[in-house]
C-alpha cells in the first residue's frame, strides 16, 4: 500500500515524478496557510441520525517492523499488546477498518501450510513465535467493531539476494528457478504458471483459516523499475509468451491472471469476504494514452509494473480498489485534485468501490514539500474528495503516524470529518 518499507516506493517511484517531490514548495493551493475553512459535515451523509457509510482505514505494516512489532524478539505477550494498542488506536481515532500485513515477504504470520514463519516475529523465519498474529488480530478487531483486511503482497520473496538466508524449508530454496534477482532483492517470477498458482495457494490458506474481511494487495507486482538493470526473465517469456506481441503485453497479461483467478477463488471459498488492491496512484499519464490521467509521473503502472489497474476495475475482477494519491493538492507532476476525479470516473458504474490511499506519513516530512507542514492539508483532502459520490472512504498510511499524530494532521481528520463513527461502505 513501501512498502518495503511503504517506502521503497517514496523513494524510488515518487522520486521519479518528473518534478521532485522535494520541490513543491512554491505550488499555490487552497487555502494555503494554518487557518481552517468551515468544517463540512461528519463523512458522507445518511438518513437523519445514522452513522455514514464510508471506509476508514489504515495500514497496519510489519515489513521491516515499521509499524508492528517494534521490534523483532519481542514475548508473545508484548507482541500481543502491542497489536491490540494498534486496534485501539483506530477505534478511538474512529476508523472502521485495519489493512494488516499478514504475507510481507513471501512468509506468514499465521501458521502456514505452505510458507515460514516471518522473520519480523522472532527475528529468524520460520522460527514459531508461540501465538497467532493472524487469528489474534481477527478476533480482536472484530471485537472492537473494526474490519480486518488481511493484506498480502504476492511476489516479494526478500530483500536480499542470498538464498541461504531464507529459512530452509523455503519455497525459493527448494524451487530456485522461480527466483528473479533485481535491484539486490529476490522475487517469485509472475511469468510462471506454477508460480502463479502457488502465491494463491499460499494466500488463499489464510483465506481458509479465518474470517477476514477482505483480501488486500499493495502495489507490487513486477517490481519498480531499477535503472541499469533488467528483470530477467527470458526463459519463462520464451516457454509461454507465444501469442503476445511483446514482453509488455505477455507481463501484463500474467497479472491480469493473477488477479482475476484470485478474486474468483476468494469469492468461492469465503462468500463475502472482498477483494481489494492498492496501486500507485497513476495508471497511465494522458500524453501517454488519452485515457489516463493529467499527470505526468515517471512511474505509470501499466507500463512500469505492467499493472493495468484501470482494467481491473473496468472488469469487475476486483471488489475495491485503493489508488495511493500520495500528492497534495496542486502538485505539479501528479495533483490529487486530479487524480481523484479521474479514479472516481473509472470506478463509475462498476459496482467497484473506490478508496484514497493518503499520505498520513508525509505530515511534518521537512523534506516533502511545502504544502505538508500545513496540519489542515489531509484534512482539505477529505473536504475535496467529499465532492466525488463515488469516493467512499479514505485509508491512511501508516498505523504509527494514527497512532503519533504528526504533526496534528490526524487530529485534524477526525476533528473536522470523523466526528461521529461510520459503519464501512460496502
Amino acid at each position: 500500500m513501501e512498502r518495503l518499507s511503504r517506502r521503497t516506493f517514496t523513494v524510488a517511484a515518487a522520486a521519479a515524478l518528473t518534478v521532485p517531490l522535494a520541490t513543491g514548495d512554491s505550488v499555490a493551493r487552497p487555502g494555503t496557510g494554518g487557518t481552517p475553512g468551515p468544517p463540512g459535515p461528519p463523512g458522507r451523509p445518511g438518513r437523519r441520525g445514522a452513522a455514514p457509510a464510508e471506509l476508514r482505514g489504515m495500514w497496519l505494516t510489519t515489513v521491516l517492523n515499521r509499524d508492528w512489532p517494534s521490534r523483532a524478539g519481542l514475548t508473545p505477550d508484548r507482541q500481543r499488546a502491542e497489536l491490540i494498542a494498534h486496534l485501539d488506536t483506530a477505534v478511538r481515532r474512529r476508523l472502521n477498518a485495519v489493512i494488516f500485513q499478514v504475507r510481507p515477504a513471501a512468509d506468514a504470520l499465521w501458521p502456514s501450510a505452505y510458507e515460514p514463519w516471518s522473520q519480523y516475529l522472532t527475528g529468524v523465519q520460520g522460527r514459531d513465535p508461540g501465538w497467532d498474529p493472524l487469528g489474534t488480530a481477527v478476533t480482536e478487531a472484530h471485537a472492537r467493531g473494526l474490519e480486518l483486511h488481511a493484506w498480502f503482497n504476492p511476489y516479494r520473496i526478500a530483500s536480499h539476494t542470498d538464498p541461504g538466508r531464507l529459512a530452509a524449508n523455503h519455497p525459493a530454496r527448494t524451487h530456485p528457478d522461480w527466483v528473479v534477482r533485481y535491484g539486490g532483492k529476490m522475487y517469485y517470477n509472475p511469468g510462471l504458471p506454477a508460480v502463479r498458482t502457488f502465491v494463491q495457494d499460499a494466500m488463499l490458506d489464510a483465506v481458509r483459516k479465518y474470517p477476514v474481511d477482505a483480501v488486500h494487495w499493495d502495489d507490487y507486482f513486477y517490481p519498480y523499475p531499477v535503472a541499469g538493470q533488467t528483470f530477467d526473465d527470458s526463459a519463462a517469456y520464451a516457454a509461454h509468451g507465444g501469442g503476445f506481441r511483446d514482453r509488455a503485453a505477455w507481463r501484463r497479461d500474467n497479472i491480469d491472471r493473477l488477479v482475476r483467478e484470485m478474486g474468483a477463488r476468494v469469492r468461492q471459498i469465503r462468500p463475502g469476504t472482498r477483494f481489494g488492491i492498492s496501486p500507485f496512484g497513476v495508471w497511465r499519464n494522458a500524453a501517454r494514452d488519452p485515457q489516463g490521467s493529467d499527470t505526468r509521473a515517471g512511474v505509470q503502472t501499466y507500463d512500469d509494473l505492467y499493472a493495468d489497474t484501470r482494467k481491473w476495475v473496468r472488469q469487475q475482477w476486483i471488489d475495491y480498489i485503493c489508488p495511493q494519491v500520495y500528492w497534495n493538492l496542486g502538485f505539479a507532476a501528479a495533483d490529487y485534485a486530479k487524480l481523484v476525479p479521474w479514479w472516481a470516473a473509472v470506478t463509475r458504474g462498476t459496482g467497484v468501490r473506490l478508496y484514497v490511499g493518503e499520505a498520513l506519513y508525509k505530515a511534518g516530512d521537512p523534506a516533502q514539500p511545502a504544502a505538508w507542514r500545513d496540519p489542515a492539508e489531509l484534512s482539505r483532502h477529505l473536504t475535496f474528495a467529499r465532492k466525488y459520490p463515488g469516493v467512499r472512504g479514505h485509508v491512511y498510511f501508516s498505523a504509527r503516524g494514527v497512532g503519533s499524530d504528526p504533526l496534528g494532521a490526524m487530529t485534524r481528520v477526525v476533528a473536522d470529518h470523523y466526528r461521529q463513527p461510520a459503519t464501512p461502505a460496502r
